[in-house]
């Protein structure tokens, strides 16, 4: 057939109606095949896709096409995260229901990314706000809350007045909601919580087997997060009190050198330590200003270090000794016990506190240079705390001991008397899954004044949201209002009842909807056995850097407490991650504010899908950040449009044959392009598998289309040539500029979807020249290059070095001393 213009809009719209029709992308469980899931982060239907989302999809697309070409049964989905703050909020703005909202912002943005072509198995779609999704995780809910996996407590929560609802520590920026930028409060509320704790030692150590395939940066920040850590709890008495307090220290071995005592303003102690003070107001006040501090900053190093006495003491267990305790700005409830024994000596922080407010300070660990000279650090001409090891001293019988077997001693000796153990801490503390907001799903339960907290049965789920709903303009939620929704017959008793009326957090839904992708149309159960067993856990899982904590630590405690309750048998959610690198334009991230968005629809209108998917792909390394240029886009047009007018220029000498099927070269330029060509599918296959470098495959491609060009002119008598290294150049390309490449596999006369052709092999043999270049060195100094026989012999090879012209213009009148050759690439000749 005659090609005709490189047209994009056709071309797109054809053979994404073309892959619809056919069910191209279609898979399902086959135990006879190799399966291999690749999946990016599912979007928040905003209404419009950006080009971090390009990116982001693009890059699956290409693995998912790839992976598809090397044999395996791919499962790539797309779905909808669309419960949650920012589809509610928006909604309000634009005085629409969330429902209404979220519906048209999914078709819209499904329509965006089916012009780009994606490989997606659309029959596979979820959308998180539906009945049929939400009712599963409605009973994973009810079988934690059977298994003790969640529960409900009275707690201070972050609570932001303009977004109505609770905000988790990390949506806490600088004070402020990150959403909203309210000031946000510090407020007692009872919350459904889930024991992620409880998974603490494993969600640590099962990151061993994600290492080499999750970025070390991201394994780091989760165990960070998890924060294990070894020490021992310690009790004081409160003195004049039949009160103690419990802390946490992992220097136990400092004990003696305990001066005061830090609370937090949340401990659950201030409000009886501080009952009988005279300026009780003062302090009460200044509790109530760290409790709605940002957390975040409050356990920043640089924070200037702030207290207030309480004007009760507590009892130093080892040395007797009264010591003061301090509500300090710097201590947090969510870490340890809320208290902290203050060691100013030997700990940084309570060092800068101490000075500022005139506490003592006394040494107890001696640098070993000043102990073996029988000196003592001085605390008076101290200008910070010493935190290295040492020798113990002013510490009783423990004087003269290394201080890290003084930890174990110390901790023993006051096991004898009950007030100390060894210990671990975490730094990971319960989910709070609660929302105070309409759009999530309904947590299941129901609270009868008989019979109290009371699981809705199973087979009443899913409880609805009711869509109905008039959400409010100050974001408050309607439900606790709407009767119709709250009252209700306890299950057990018969009485009326009301329901829950606060919602899931949005983490819920995107912690389990990979598992949903495998099996999503199942309605007796959320997934079978069967569909997981095949196809969890995902191989690539592919979104942002910001995600590397809360989404992934709570998708991974959700894939083993789904394993403890039978639900799969996966212990990991994600074999490997990729975390793409920001769009940025003008050297800064997009944003509207900034007046730098570059629109991808605009990009396809304007030049199409292909060069829109090949500039994203080509620009940067996946991993790094990406600098938007419209010369980039326009650039990856032109080699398109080069491409395909190659074509056209050899349309009647091509023939239809599969890639790297040239096999018996004659000519000089025949061998050199079959070289070439074997050579590019090596390249772009080792690039491709190497950590995803798409830019330098693509780099590969067009040096093979650039020897085409430069060779096709010398293979008239050998088309077979010509053939195979565009039919090479084609299939390599395909997964990133799927369209054009599918027009031109069909223009060579081939019948079948070149998406389902096999990924092109290399032949060793291909890669082995006739002839090679060698570089010939005079004393470590390039003098000169000729063509030899490949493995030529050696007495031959030097004999031709020390024979080229310029080379004996470099040694004439000196002696040479030797002659060092390495094959097929260097002489070197030592002379003088």
């Amino acid at each position: 057939m005659a090609i005709g213009k490189y047209d994009p809009e056709k071309i797109e719209k054809k053979w994404q109606q073309n892959w619809k029709d056919s069910g191209c992308f279609e898979v399902e469980v086959d135990p006879s095949k190799p399966k291999y899931y690749v999946l990016e982060m599912f979007p928040y239907p905003s209404g419009k896709i950006h080009m971090g989302h390009v990116r982001n999809y693009s890059i699956g697309d290409v693995v998912a096409r790839f992976k598809s070409m090397q044999g395996f049964n791919v499962l790539h989905p797309m779905g909808w995260d669309a419960f949650g703050l920012p589809a509610e909020n928006a909604a309000i703005k634009n005085e629409t229901h969330p429902a209404e909202w979220t519906y048209q912002n999914i078709s819209e943005m499904r329509e965006q990314l089916q012009r780009l072509g994606y490989s997606y198995d659309w029959r596979r779609e979820i959308a998180s706000c539906r009945p049929e999704y939400y009712k599963w995780e409605q009973k994973f809910f009810l079988k934690f809350l059977e298994k003790g996996l969640a529960y409900r407590k009275d707690s201070p929560q972050n609570w932001c007045p303009g977004c109505n609802t609770v905000l988790a520590n990390e949506q806490v920026e600088e004070g402020l909601c990150w959403r909203c930028d309210s000031e946000v409060e510090q407020k007692d509320m009872e919350q459904w919580f889930l024991r992620i704790t409880d998974y603490a030692d494993e969600l640590l150590k099962d990151l061993e087997s994600l290492e080499g395939g999750w970025p070390e940066r991201v394994l780091t920040m989760q165990r960070n997060w998890i924060g294990k850590s070894y020490g021992a709890e310690l009790t004081f008495q409160v003195k004049d009190m039949d009160a103690t307090i419990d802390v946490f220290t992992t220097r136990p071995d400092t004990l003696f050198g305990a001066t005061f005592m830090s609370v937090a303003a949340e401990h659950p102690m201030v409000e009886q330590l501080i009952a009988d003070a005279d300026n009780r107001d003062e302090i009460e006040a200044f509790v109530n200003n760290i409790r709605n501090m940002d957390r975040i900053k409050r356990g920043a190093d640089d924070l200037e270090k702030e207290g207030i006495f309480t004007g009760r003491y507590c009892v130093n267990p080892v040395t007797g000794q009264d010591i003061p305790i301090y509500v300090a700005n710097f201590v947090l409830m969510g870490y340890g016990t809320g208290a902290v024994m203050a060691v100013p000596a030997h700990d940084q922080r309570d060092f800068e506190f101490a000075r500022k407010y005139g506490l003592e300070l006394r040494t107890v660990i001696n640098p070993p240079e000043l102990h073996a000279k029988g000196e003592v650090l001085d605390e008076a001409s101290m200008e910070a705390a010493y935190a290295d090891p040492g020798v113990l001293v002013n510490s009783g019988d423990f004087d003269g001991m290394e201080n890290e077997p003084a930890k174990k001693a110390v901790v023993e000796h006051l096991d004898k008397s009950g007030l100390g153990k060894m210990a671990v801490n975490y730094r990971l503390r319960d989910w709070n899954v609660s929302r105070q907001r309409f759009w999530g799903a309904p947590i299941p339960v129901i609270y009868c004044d008989k019979c109290g907290v009371v699981p809705v049965p199973e087979d009443q789920l899913p409880v609805l949201l009711p869509e109905n709903a008039q959400v409010r303009k100050d974001g408050k939620s309607p439900l606790p209002e709407m009767e119709e929704f709250v009252n209700c017959t306890c299950p057990e008793c018969g009485m009326a009842a009301r329901r829950e009326t606060d919602t899931f957090d949005t983490f819920f839904e995107s912690s389990w909807y990979y598992m949903r992708y495998c099996d999503p149309r199942n309605e007796e159960t959320p997934f079978s056995k069967e569909a997981t067993s095949y196809w969890m856990n995902v191989d690539q899982y592919i979104g942002g850097i910001e995600h590397a904590i809360l989404h992934l630590l709570y998708s991974r405690f959700f894939t083993k407490a789904l394993r403890d309750n039978g639900f799969i048998e996966a212990k990991e959610p994600f074999a490997n991650l990729l975390t793409q690198g920001m769009v940025l334009k003008d050297g800064g991230k997009m944003s509207k504010s900034k007046g730098n968005v570059v629109d991808p629809n605009a990009m396809i209108n304007e030049y199409g899908a292909d060069a829109t998917r090949l500039f994203i792909l080509f620009a940067s390394p996946p991993v790094k950040e990406l600098e938007w240029s419209d010369q980039g886009i326009e650039g990856a047009f032109r080699f398109l449009s080069r491409l395909w007018r190659l074509m056209e220029e050899l349309e009647e000498t091509l023939s239809p044959v599969m890639p790297t099927s040239a096999d018996a070269p004659k000519s000089d330029a025949a061998k050199q392009l079959r070289f070439k060509e074997h050579d590019t599918v090596r390249r772009v296959t080792r690039d491709i598998e190497n950590e995803f470098q798409f830019n330098t495959a693509i780099a590969a491609v067009m040096e093979l289309v650039n020897e085409m060009y430069g060779l096709k002119d010398q293979l008239g008598d050998e088309p077979e040539a010509l053939s195979s290294a565009m039919a090479t150049a084609v299939t390599l390309l395909s997964p990133v500029a799927p369209h054009v490449c599918e027009e031109l596999w069909q223009a060579l006369g081939h019948a079948d979807h070149l998406a389902v052709q096999p990924w092109p092999a290399y032949d060793e043999g291909a890669l082995v020249k006739d002839e090679v270049t060698l570089v010939v060195q005079v004393n470590g100094k390039v003098r000169g290059k000729f063509q030899a026989a490949n493995n030529a012999d050696k007495d031959e090879v030097e004999k031709t070095a020390l024979e080229q012209e310029n080379v004996a213009k470099f040694i004439e009148g000196k002696t040479v001393r030797k002659v060092i050759v390495i094959p097929n690439k260097l002489v070197n000749i030592v002379a003088n």
